[in-house]
């Protein structure tokens, strides 16, 4: 295996031209070994080539245990935890409807948890208002009647809102009030 110099860091280029060396089988076994190695490379490579029915369906969990825990058994919220499910799909796939749905998936976890045992935290909710508000730019880059679904889906999401405090339901009617004005 070749040496770097203590002072250096490898880069993109390093690794590139290492793997020039690799044939078909080398690539091949090297992959074969990123996917045992963990469960995100797993998923990253499931989700990049479009493997199992449902691509979405291990961010989704993420974003459920992290924004709906099992209060029974004590678990915690996690919002860094729950958006880094979102921002992993953007950086494997990228998929605007992919990423479309899992916002939106994520403000609907959210605004169900809260609703559902009372929850209200501060910064919780600044996170939600965040991901509605980047929900909808994402929903922007969709055809239309996909973009009319999924701001169906944030109105409701929305509307749910009116429930909390912290001006949250406000904000929501600003966001989606300003979104919605752009498209006439």
């Amino acid at each position: 295996m070749p040496r770097t110099s203590p002072k250096s860091r490898p880069t993109w280029t390093d690794l590139k031209a290492q793997l020039a060396d690799f044939d078909r089988k080398g690539l091949l076994g090297l992959i074969q070994d990123l996917y045992a190695a963990n469960k995100h490379n797993r998923t990253f490579l499931h989700t990049r080539f479009g493997l199992g029915e449902d691509t979405l369906k291990a961010y989704k969990e993420t974003i459920d245990r992290w924004l709906w825990p099992d209060v029974i058994r004590n678990q915690n919220t996690s919002v860094i935890k729950a958006k880094e499910a979102v921002s992993s799909y953007k950086k494997d796939v990228g998929d605007p409807a992919g990423l479309a749905e899992l916002m939106a998936f994520y403000c609907e976890q959210a605004v169900g948890f809260c609703s559902d045992v009372g929850y209200a935290d501060e910064s919780y909710f600044n996170a939600l208002v965040n991901m509605f508000e980047n929900a909808l730019a994402t929903a922007d880059t969709l055809p239309e009647a996909a973009r009319a679904l999924l701001i169906a889906r944030l109105d409701r999401v929305r509307r749910a809102s009116h429930e909390f405090g912290y001006g949250v339901g406000d904000d929501l009617d600003d966001i989606l009030a300003n979104s919605v004005g752009r498209h006439g």
